[in-house]
């Protein structure tokens, strides 16, 4: 992946020192996890005004390293582009908890039954969900025909990036998310997963993209909610299921069990871990502060990201 340098207003969501005596910078705004180059101690400019910007919660204009998710530059905003992130960062009014999760005690037989296990309060913002698989399939292979390492034209633009598993999560969801609710017009809630404890990371293996294991602190796709029907005896009767569309990391939808498991790959890292979850609405765009999370209605963040990342690859 060639070297590129990106820029933005983000915040701080949490300074972290490893057991190896590195220290990982999270950022709302991005799912990556970031530090700072071997020569910037904890004293210097950037370390302390990041610092700084925890304590205080307020953003920064952040200088990164997009192959090495190394922060280069942390520096003060303009009025300007500070009055336009406060303008822009609306937050999901009364968002859902987030839970803690052990990936490895679910039950997949229950786990992923909405009416039985899965009893999201959000659910009930919206009713009209996928009516089969094959639909759900439908949905999927749009989406991951959006993919910018397809030749376009592209039915829908800009493409998504999918081939670039690194970063843009909170973009490609939305992106999809726009897509199932206004070209399908089904139900659209977003799922996230998180590694916010001790050494805790998420860890996938990004096998549809070159095999190299790809880290990240959060991670968020849409998530939608099919009925199946089984022909039992004496008569058939129909489950709701809780699957994600993550073309991504797939090649179709899968169970929610599946995802997060996905994600706790130790082949890469002895701390691959599935810290919480939480199931928000489609509005969710990326955490913030608390529990929050904030929102795109307009889709100008998604779309900039998307154009962003469209040339950049994973392995």
């Amino acid at each position: 992946m060639p070297t590129k340098q990106e820029s933005g207003l983000m915040t701080v969501a949490a300074i972290r020192r490893r057991k190896d005596g590195r220290t990982q910078y999270l950022f709302h705004q991005r799912e990556r996890i970031f530090t700072l180059p071997a020569s910037a101690g904890e004293q210097s400019e950037p370390a302390v005004r990041l610092k700084q910007a925890l304590e205080k919660r307020r953003p920064l204009n952040v200088v990164m390293d997009a192959k090495d998710s190394m922060i280069l530059r942390a520096e003060e905003p303009t009025p300007g582009a500070l009055q336009e992130f406060q303008r822009y960062n609306v937050l999901v009014e009364k968002p859902s908890k987030i839970a803690p999760l052990d990936v490895r005690a679910i039950d997949p037989t229950r786990f992923n039954l909405v009416d039985i296990h899965l009893k999201w309060p959000v659910f009930r913002l919206c009713q009209k969900i996928i009516p089969s698989y094959a639909k759900a399939k439908q949905i999927f292979d749009f989406c991951a025909g959006l993919s910018c390492h397809l030749p376009g034209p592209y039915t829908v633009n800009p493409c998504i990036p999918f081939q670039y598993v690194i970063d843009g999560c909170y973009a490609r969801a939305h992106q999809m998310r726009r897509i199932i609710t206004t070209r399908f017009h089904y139900c659209c809630e977003k799922v996230f997963s998180f590694a916010t404890a001790n050494d805790d990371t998420l860890a996938v293996k990004a096998d549809k993209w070159g095999g190299c294991c790809v880290y990240w602190w959060y991670h968020v796709a849409p998530l939608v909610r099919v009925r199946l029907v089984i022909k039992g005896w004496p008569a058939k009767f129909s489950i709701v299921l809780a699957m994600v569309i993550d073309p991504g990391m797939f090649d179709k939808p899968v169970l929610l069990s599946t995802w997060l498991a996905a994600q706790e790959n130790t082949g890469c890292s002895p701390h691959a871990h599935v810290t919480s979850y939480s199931i928000q609405p489609g509005s969710a765009y990326t955490p913030y502060y608390g529990g929050g999370f904030s929102t795109d209605p307009s889709y100008t963040a998604t779309e900039a990201t998307l154009i962003n990342y469209s040339g950049l690859t994973t392995c």
